[in-house]
C-alpha cells in the first residue's frame, strides 16, 4: 500500500475523529477554551512523562563505541532496570523493567516482574552484571547526563 493511501484513508480519519470526540465531549463540561486548555496541559504532562520514562534507563549509559559484543550482552550493558516498588511500576507502566523489555520485546509489560528473577540468575550464572537504581537515581542520571550536554554544547559555541 501506497503512502498516501494509508495516510488518506486510515490514519486522517482517526485523527480527525480522536479531536472530534474529544472536544464534542470535554466542550460540553469546560467550553471551549477550558477543552483546549486541557487538552493542551495533558499533552504537556504527558510528554515530559513519557521523555522521563523512556530515558531514566538509557541516557546515562556506557555505550559510546563499539565493543564487539554479543546481542544479548548488549541489551544488558545499554539498559538497567529501575527498582521494583508498586509506585515505580504504576509510574513507567512497568517499563521500569528495561532489562526485560529489551531482552523480551513483544513480552506484554505487566508480565516483565515475572522474567526479572530469571534473567538475574541467568546474568549471575554467568557473570554479567545485573544493573539496578532507585527511581531518584535514575532521575538524577537524567539531570546530570543533561548538564555534560549542555557544558559540551557551550564549550562547543564559544569556541567555535
Amino acid at each position: 500500500m501506497q503512502l498516501n493511501v494509508i495516510l488518506q484513508h486510515f490514519l486522517c480519519p482517526y485523527l480527525f475523529s480522536y479531536y472530534v470526540r474529544y472536544f464534542l465531549c470535554y466542550t460540553q463540561f469546560y467550553g471551549v477554551l477550558w477543552a483546549v486548555l486541557l487538552f493542551n496541559i495533558v499533552r504537556f504532562m504527558e510528554s515530559h512523562w513519557f521523555v522521563w520514562v523512556t530515558q531514566m534507563s538509557h541516557i546515562p549509559m556506557d555505550i559510546d563505541y563499539e565493543k564487539h559484543q554479543d546481542w544479548l550482552i548488549m541489551q544488558l550493558v545499554a539498559t538497567y532496570n529501575i527498582e521494583q516498588s508498586y509506585f515505580n511500576d504504576w509510574f513507567s507502566g512497568h517499563l521500569n523493567f528495561q532489562i526485560e523489555h529489551h531482552l523480551f520485546p513483544m513480552m506484554p509489560r505487566h508480565n516483565y516482574w515475572h522474567a526479572a528473577p530469571r534473567v538475574r540468575a541467568l546474568c549471575d550464572k554467568y557473570g554479567v552484571k545485573y544493573q539496578e537504581k532507585s527511581l531518584y537515581e535514575a532521575f538524577a542520571d537524567i539531570i546530570r547526563s543533561l548538564e555534560k550536554s549542555g557544558e559540551l554544547w557551550l564549550d562547543a559555541y564559544l569556541n567555535k
